[in-house]
């Protein structure tokens, strides 16, 4: 199992999403250990576990200390699958970190996937939802990446969308 300190570098959410997003593309378990553990409030938050449960969706992985607080995490993927999924994010969490873990592991995919997102598309400390539909997806797309963003309502805080 590979073992990754969640505190290198600035020690926040993205380390932990593309662990398991890199795991869940090659297959590999992961440990993520030491979790936002220099953070005011170290461990999980809840946009944390709705990011890593997306990708674990996708995988049918186990994953165990998936829960609020917790300072590590274990992710064993199974096989990616393709299909239509949906989550809900919860009150503003950010729809668009969701997105960043679960563009990943498609990668590895023959085979199509729709992912219906209820959340924060406009949120701080996040990308905003038109920079992942206008910049980030029109870069990708001129390396072979196919993906489509549609949105039907925008989500802000405090309620989400």
């Amino acid at each position: 199992m590979i073992q990754i300190d969640g505190s290198y570098g600035e020690g926040g959410g993205q380390i932990l999403r593309t662990s398991v997003a890199l795991s869940a593309l090659t297959g590999k378990p992961v440990k993520i250990y030491n979790i936002r553990a220099g953070r005011p409030q170290p461990g999980l938050r809840p946009q944390h576990l709705k990011g890593i449960e997306a990708v674990g969706m996708l995988c049918d992985a186990k994953i165990k200390g998936l829960s609020v607080g917790s300072e590590v995490v274990e992710f064993i993927p199974g096989e990616l699958r393709g299909g239509r999924f949906s989550m809900d994010v919860g009150t503003a969490g950010s729809l668009t970190l969701v997105l960043q873990a679960l563009m990943i592991p498609v990668l590895g995919l023959n085979e199509s996937i729709e992912f219906e997102l209820r959340g924060g598309t406009d949120v701080k400390w996040s990308p905003q939802i038109d920079y992942l539909r206008y910049v980030l997806l029109p870069l990708l797309e001129e390396h072979g990446y196919r993906a489509t963003i549609t949105l039907e309502k925008r989500g802000y805080y405090p309620k989400g969308g």
